[in-house]
């Protein structure tokens, strides 16, 4: 063999080792960079689930009463505005089912491909996990486009169609005007939020919420009263809080301490990916979109049978119902991420008792609080109105309304752990159950045997029968996938 010939077999001998040496590297770092984020997860599998359960949850509980504080807070400054409060505070109310709408979009994509990424995370597939997060954001980005073109195009016969009249459209006008320009910001804070408590992160979930709120409490009198901006102030102000939201949350979601991060390449449509997310999507979208639809039958059937004293009972009953159900919510949604991970992970018992535990909770809070509003009405109606006969007639009607929201807790666990299985068809029957299938039907129909007290008959008929057929789906449904896992 020549000279030649042996060097050249020496420098093809050297790059074949520097060749494995750069694999042998590049397989290090990534194995490195699954074990980090197999530490950073590991709790959801591994921590005692009564302190994970509680760590989880009571963030989630937080940023559900932020939420309502938010709302709240912006309702209180646009009713004090001087001169003409009570017509703006009117006019806005006519853009929540808009607003409502928007939220209920983030959902679809949010609360859609959060769990199946949890999901992914249990069986450590992260690169499944980021594909579903990019394609989720790539919804929430389309449907902003979508819903901000439309609803500024079609605003005005839109909120007419809602209940706005000569004295209220430039109210509506005004607010819905400038909250459309910062649709992005919202799907981004509410819809993204949902994939940092799916990997674990539930205080970092909750600050995004908190951050927005603090920011529009504080610049709501600022731009209301100060730079007298009236409504489009309190529109302004909320656009900032929510822009400033999505801003924390991309930042996470893109940063090092995130478990799944955010990439540009993975936003890419992928069709098999989407129709899983909108699968399972549908079931908080119903649940969402459909309170309006709900909310406008329950009340135009009082004000027709009844009229506005009887309109009065159902806002303050809507009102404590809020109150009970904010913190079901949030437990719901912390346990939610832990029950999808193992699932993922294939660990049956820890899925179960996750469950079974989220039972014994929502049942008894459910129970208890509606139990008080069924037994001692009087107690919650004196919260909202001095009014003697509006407290009067409350106190008569709500042991009514609440008797079958007593049990409703069973619903919650059952149906936030069908979503948290990625049980997609199952979800979106039992959120149409209740309120489409039942509760506005039997909103008409009960009334014209029984008069006004028939409005309120239907809501507990609806809940007895809607947390019974959950029931039994869900035992039919989880004996089947216990049994696979």
């Amino acid at each position: 063999m020549s000279c030649p010939d042996i060097k050249r077999m020496g420098q093809g001998a050297e790059m074949g080792s520097a060749y494995i040496q750069r694999k042998e590297g590049l397989r290090f770092m990534q194995d490195k960079e699954t074990r980090e984020k197999g530490q950073q997860d590991e709790r959801l599998g591994r921590a005692p689930l009564g302190r994970l359960m509680v760590s989880m949850a009571f963030p989630a509980v937080a940023a559900q009463l932020i939420n309502v504080l938010y709302n709240i807070v912006d309702r209180i400054y646009i009713g004090h505005i001087p001169g003409h409060g009570d017509i703006a505070l009117t006019g806005v109310g006519v853009t929540f089912p808009i607003i409502m709408l928007i939220s209920a979009f983030s959902a679809f994509a949010g609360m859609g491909g959060a769990p199946l990424a949890s999901i992914e995370l249990g069986k450590q597939d992260y690169e499944k996990a980021e594909k579903i997060l990019g394609n989720s954001a790539g919804l929430i980005l389309l449907f902003s486009a979508v819903l901000t073109v439309f609803f500024l195009v079609f605003k005005t016969p839109i909120l007419y169609a809602f209940g706005a009249s000569e004295a209220t459209i430039s109210y509506a006008e005004s607010y819905i005007g400038i909250y459309l320009v910062g649709t992005i910001f919202v799907q981004v804070a509410l819809g993204l939020n949902t994939f940092i408590s799916g990997q674990g992160a539930s205080k970092t979930a909750m600050l995004s919420v908190l951050i927005g709120a603090v920011i529009n409490i504080c610049l709501d009198p600022l731009l209301i009263f100060v730079f007298h901006m009236d409504v489009q102030g309190a529109a302004l102000a909320t656009v900032i809080s929510q822009a400033v939201s999505a801003a924390w949350v991309l930042k996470f979601l893109t940063s090092k301490k995130s478990v799944i991060k955010l990439k540009a390449s993975n936003i890419k449509p992928d069709t098999q990916m989407i129709k899983r997310i909108a699968a399972l999507g549908v079931s908080p979208f119903i649940m969402q979109s459909t309170e309006s639809l709900v909310s406008i039958t329950l009340n135009s059937g009082l004000q027709r049978y009844g009229g506005d004293l009887y309109v009065g009972t159902m806002a303050i009953m809507t009102s404590v119902m809020q109150l009970i159900t904010i913190p079901l919510q949030g437990i719901t949604q912390g346990v939610q991420p832990i029950i999808s991970y193992n699932y993922g992970a294939g660990n049956k018992e820890r899925v179960k008792s996750a469950f079974l535990r989220m039972l014994a909770i929502t049942f008894a809070g459910m129970f208890i609080f509606c139990g008080i509003a069924v037994v001692f009405p009087g107690v919650y109606a004196g919260i909202f109105t001095s009014n003697e006969a509006l407290v009067e007639l409350t106190a008569e009607v709500m042991p009514t309304y609440f008797l079958g929201m007593t049990i409703f807790g069973i619903q919650s666990a059952c149906q936030a752990t069908f979503v948290a299985l990625g049980q997609a068809k199952v979800s979106a029957f039992i959120a149409l159950l209740r309120k489409v299938i039942l509760l506005i039907p039997l909103a008409i129909i009960f009334p014209k045997f029984m008069g006004v007290m028939g409005i309120y008959r239907a809501e507990p008929v609806a809940d007895i029968i809607s947390v019974l057929t959950t029931a039994t789906l869900f035992v039919i449904t989880t004996k089947r996938i216990l049994r696979e896992m």
